[in-house]
């Protein structure tokens, strides 16, 4: 502890006062949080000042995090802007557990109208591009672009095929003419001006203008009913009662002409909500909450880096509106397509949204806060008590776990899985196949499957490969330890290594003679067992893979010159592969694509195996 302080300290006078980033470290060196600062050594000095680190004004994410800095680093940038982004870069990259991680990067939804093309096309997009097209949305929570495209076509009668349409007429319509879903710009049905209009009543729909489409439905349903076709008109009436759930969530005042997305960062203490709402065409499209665990001890920090991710994914509109001031977040944003504002709002319109969005958020984190702190006692807080009651030498966040599957001692196999902070990495599990022992010998199996496996730390592209492990858990006994701690020693002695015997849950570590018996239905004996029956699970399931593949093979598969093809038109000619043993050179030669030569190999192969 005196070693942290003094080093922390001595980084602390020499903080320069200029804009950048700093990266908080474990004693490991791991980086556990990336954060931004207008001047560094106010911020960063701010993590670190008693007076705040004990008082209850610190969330309880920051107290742990600031509890875990063993170093910083930082960098320094020519702008706060520059900042901005290089923050969100570090976050992407280094993944830190105390910030807000965007993990998904599947991109929203959007409505397209290619109105650049002689008969335009609306489709379902994820990204928004320069090419003349008018795009709608996204559309998140809430509203599904899907539902509005099936509308679109039903009502209009829109073509969203990606045939080319020419002067040179279609032979034939294509099915969705047939079911009344395209006007066949393709075989001239409808001419190019009747199309052009037909367009832009698209267009004024999609700019919020329902009326006239929920007229249209109401129509055709009538229409559809009166010709006995009941399973059309009830798929008219769910459209409309889809459009009037649209028609509930326009927002009062706020102008049609308006493009706006609200976000809103509330806590309590212990974490944090975010909730964002998508404002197009005087409407709600749609609304989103994520819970963080953000240990920003600033709140206009966590909104702004949420919103730098967010727009990785997405277009920004050219207003945004934020629960707290975001300095320099428009003009980072900016650098896209358009000009981007970014404010806060006291009155107005602007204020009712900023109020829903907080609203909105801190129902959520009403909602979440139990089950995030449960997640939290099964993650971090697990590993925490894991390194307290083991005496291990670091908390234990990459943990792997291996187990040897075979049956009596044939296609034996290892499986290597992998949790980080506690939650399983299925991307980084791995397999084996044990190469140099042969017959059921378990214990020196798990020694070349850890040898193997070790070699390959810090010399492998294998991400996971050469990943560090904190923990090493083997599935077995004591035995079983001691057999692969002998190889952990050789090569990484500075990893801890246990085993967790299945029977009594029994934990062995290299120099403890005694078990350690973990207190029965704790959070942290769940996570070995979690991660003992996930190593189990995944080396069975090779295991029978590959026993189910060697089943299946054929001994003409020893043949060479014998391929699939062969291989088929052998057993088509005789049926069973006892008849093709049985079978005389010249019989064989009869098979088509099989001469001479390699007939009598295949009969010699057959006689000299009987």
């Amino acid at each position: 502890m005196e070693t942290k302080n003094r080093i922390i300290s001595e980084k602390l006078k020499n903080l320069p006062t200029s804009s950048g980033v700093y990266l908080m470290r474990d004693i490991d060196g791991n980086i556990i949080y990336v954060g931004k600062a207008k001047n560094l050594k106010n911020r960063v000095s701010q993590y670190f000042l008693k007076k705040n680190t004990r008082s209850s004004g610190y969330s309880f994410k920051v107290k742990a995090m600031v509890d875990k800095i063993y170093d910083f680093d930082y960098l320094l940038t020519l702008s706060e802007v520059d900042a901005l982004a290089l923050e969100n870069n570090l976050i992407k990259k280094h993944q830190p557990f105390y910030n807000i991680l965007l993990k998904d990067g599947k991109a929203f939804t959007y409505i397209k109208v290619t109105v650049r093309e002689k008969f335009p096309r609306v489709l379902v997009v994820r990204k928004v591009i320069n090419d003349g097209s008018k795009y709608f949305g996204p559309y998140i929570a809430g509203v599904n672009a899907y539902q509005l495209l099936d509308i679109i076509t039903n009502a209009f009668q829109i073509r969203t095929c990606k045939l080319k349409i020419s002067d040179k007429k279609a032979k034939r319509e294509c099915l969705n003419y047939s079911l009344g879903l395209c006007s066949a710009p393709c075989t001239h049905r409808i001419s190019e001006k009747e199309y052009g209009k037909i367009i832009e009543k698209v267009i004024d729909f999609l700019s919020g203008n329902d009326k006239e489409v929920e007229k249209v439905l109401q129509a055709k349903m009538k229409k559809e009913a009166g010709v006995e076709n009941f399973e059309k008109a009830l798929e008219c009436r769910e459209q409309i009662k889809a459009l009037k759930k649209m028609q509930e969530r326009a927002v009062a005042e706020v102008p049609k002409t308006e493009a706006i997305d609200v976000f809103a960062y509330a806590t309590n203490g212990f974490s944090g909500a975010i909730c964002m709402l998508i404002v197009r065409s005087g409407k709600i499209l749609g609304v989103q909450n994520i819970t963080t665990i953000d240990a920003s001890i600033d709140e206009s920090e966590i909104l702004s880096s949420y919103i730098t991710q967010y727009y990785e994914y997405a277009t920004p509109p050219k207003l945004i509106l934020t629960s707290h001031e975001c300095e320099n977040l428009g003009e980072f944003l900016s650098r896209g397509i358009h000009s981007v504002e970014t404010r806060t709002a006291q009155k107005g319109y602007k204020k009712k949204l900023i109020d829903m969005a907080i609203n909105n958020a801190e129902e959520h984190l009403s909602r979440a806060n139990t089950k995030e702190k449960n997640k939290y006692e099964t993650t971090m807080g697990a590993l925490e008590k894991l390194q307290e009651k083991l005496g291990l030498s670091r908390l234990p966040r990459r943990i792997e776990c291996y187990d040897i599957s075979n049956t009596q001692g044939t296609n034996s196999v290892a499986s290597m899985v992998v949790f980080l902070n506690g939650e399983k990495v299925s991307k980084h599990y791995r397999k084996f196949k044990i190469k140099t022992i042969d017959g059921p010998n378990d214990f020196e199996s798990l020694k070349e499957v850890l040898s193997r496996r070790l070699e390959k730390i810090d010399a492998s592209e294998d991400q996971s490969f050469s990943s560090k492990p904190d923990l090493i858990v083997i599935d077995g006994g004591k035995g079983q330890l001691s057999v692969t701690s002998e190889t952990l020693f050789e090569r990484r002695s500075d990893i801890d290594i246990i085993s967790l015997a299945e029977k009594f849950d029994e934990v062995f570590k290299p120099s403890c003679s005694t078990p350690i018996m973990l207190k029965r239905g704790s959070v942290e004996l769940r996570l070995l067992q979690n991660i003992r029956d996930e190593a189990h699970r995944f080396a069975i399931t090779f295991h029978k893979n590959l026993r189910q593949k060697s089943m299946l093979k054929s001994p003409l598969d020893n043949i060479k010159g014998v391929g699939k093809v062969k291989k088929n038109a052998l057993i088509r000619q005789f049926k069973t592969i006892d008849a093709i043993r049985q079978a005389r050179p010249d019989e064989i030669a009869l098979v088509k694509g099989i001469d001479k030569v390699l007939a009598l190999e295949i009969y010699n192969y057959f006689n000299k195996t009987k």
